[in-house]
């Protein structure tokens, strides 16, 4: 039997036995402040991101999809580094773009416009609109094909009409900071192939040495691949989507003249910088994953020639499971959705800049005819390429290639520009980001010349 505690025991043991509850209750107020903070901090650093994460997103979109699944499903995991070493080039780029944009509070068009040959800019322009509006045909293509492997029963035809003419209307009705929230969230959809590539449970040796390590052998469809990678990580439709895209925030905060909106300080350029590579990575790590399903899956069983992102999320199925087969579907949806209003809003800034008309998201119909009626005829005839007999692998062909054309071309104006002290002023390019600017448009040129020849003469 227990001896009983006498009063003044209980009181000797009460101090203690505070400084415990005390320490206990310190422990828990400190955990829930610490995770108040993660959350916080999660929240903070998830309201940086903005244009770059959207660009970034939108650069995986069904079209890259198919280059992606066709790369690894041909090659297996033997241009995997392509991932890794396109990572750092695209954000350089589209780095100079949001500065150029922040600094001078305008579009990129604007800027070319403003400082160097309006001909070389309406060509380049004219060949943009050409290879999005190709791009977008493929796009809602795919769209449509990875709804039917879900819902078999619904018409192609209607499909493509439906999703076109919905994507449409968000952008013309739909204020801009609600649509821009609605594009942010929509780059979730890319993390589906994150999961797929941790369900099918893949050789991480393997992948982490072929992620670095460069392997090329040069032939005919394995420069097309590498060309339309090039063309669809670098892709100019992004250049012009991310300055128009940073204008529109500074007017969302309340700078609405051109002066008001010129000159930045180091707090927009560090969040910019934030936003920028952390959508880069994203767009990346993506790519990485879609090569290496299709890799781990699809190439080791021989299954080699993908002609769409539906065949490939079809293909995994009996190989990978229905997870992966859904997930794999999903995200080709939620990407078309993200990547054809940027297509198609891309287009539109460029072209709107060049001849001075009203332009930008933030304005109503009536306020920007000009500018809202480039991305209705851009969408309508992106619908109408599914039904006039154009192969929709040669339509993503044809836009790497135009992109590949056009990206040298806006490459120079973007490095001059930003190298420029003039207009950048302390914010303008190191030495180190010229030499990569200059690095990318000699590669892009070079892969876009080497893609004409494999075609003519291959």
């Amino acid at each position: 039997m227990a001896k009983k505690k006498s009063i003044f025991e209980d009181v000797l043991e009460a101090p203690s036995i505070a400084l415990e509850k005390t320490a206990e209750m310190a422990e828990k107020i400190e955990h829930s402040i610490t995770d108040q903070k993660i959350i916080k901090g999660s929240g903070d650093y998830f309201k940086k991101l903005g244009p770059g994460l959207v660009s970034g997103a939108a650069d995986d979109d069904p079209s890259g999809i198919a280059t992606y699944s066709q790369t690894g499903a041909q090659y297996g995991t033997s241009l995997l580094w392509l991932a890794a070493w396109t990572f750092p080039l695209m954000a350089v780029i589209q780095e100079m773009c949001a500065r150029i944009a922040l600094v001078t509070g305008r579009g990129l068009a604007s800027n070319i416009k403003s400082n160097y040959s309006k001909k070389i800019l309406y060509f380049c322009t004219a060949l943009l609109f050409l290879a999005n509006t190709l791009n977008i045909g493929a796009d809602l293509g795919a769209m449509a094909k990875a709804i039917q492997l879900i819902l078999p029963m619904l018409n192609f035809t209607s499909l493509i009409i439906i999703i076109g003419l919905f994507g449409l209307l968000l952008q013309v009705f739909i204020p801009y900071q609600k649509y821009a929230g609605y594009l942010k969230w929509l780059s979730i959809a890319l993390l589906s192939y994150v999961a797929t590539g941790i369900i099918i449970h893949m050789d991480w040796s393997v992948l982490l040495h072929d992620a670095f390590i460069p392997n090329m052998h040069f032939g005919k469809s394995e420069i097309l691949l590498v060309v339309g990678i090039l063309g669809t990580t670098i892709s100019p439709y992004l250049f012009f989507w991310e300055t128009g895209q940073e204008v529109e925030e500074q007017i969302a905060e309340g700078k609405t003249t051109a002066l008001s909106r010129k000159g930045t300080n180091d707090e927009e350029i560090k969040k910019m910088r934030i936003d920028i590579w952390s959508g880069m990575f994203l767009s990346n790590i993506v790519m990485f994953f879609i090569i290496a399903v299709c890799a781990t899956t699809l190439f080791k069983n021989g299954i080699t020639n993908i002609g769409t992102a539906a065949d490939a999320a079809q293909a995994l199925a009996p190989l990978a499971g229905q997870w992966a087969f859904l997930l794999f579907t999903i995200g080709i949806i939620g990407t078309g959705m993200l990547a054809i209003p940027v297509l198609a809003g891309s287009t539109s800034y460029a072209i709107s800049e060049c001849f001075g008309w009203k332009e930008g998201l933030y304005r109503k119909l009536n306020e920007a005819r000009a500018f809202y009626g480039v991305i209705i005829i851009s969408t309508i005839l992106g619908i109408a390429i599914n039904f006039i007999g154009i192969d929709p692998i040669k339509a993503l062909i044809y836009s790497a290639i135009f992109n590949g054309m056009v990206a040298p071309v806006i490459l120079f104006f973007i490095v001059r520009l930003s190298s420029n002290h003039k207009i950048m002023g302390k914010y303008k390019n190191s030495k180190l980001s010229s030499a990569v600017g200059w690095f990318i448009m000699i590669i892009m040129k070079i892969a876009s010349v080497a893609a004409m020849i494999s075609l003519i003469f291959g």
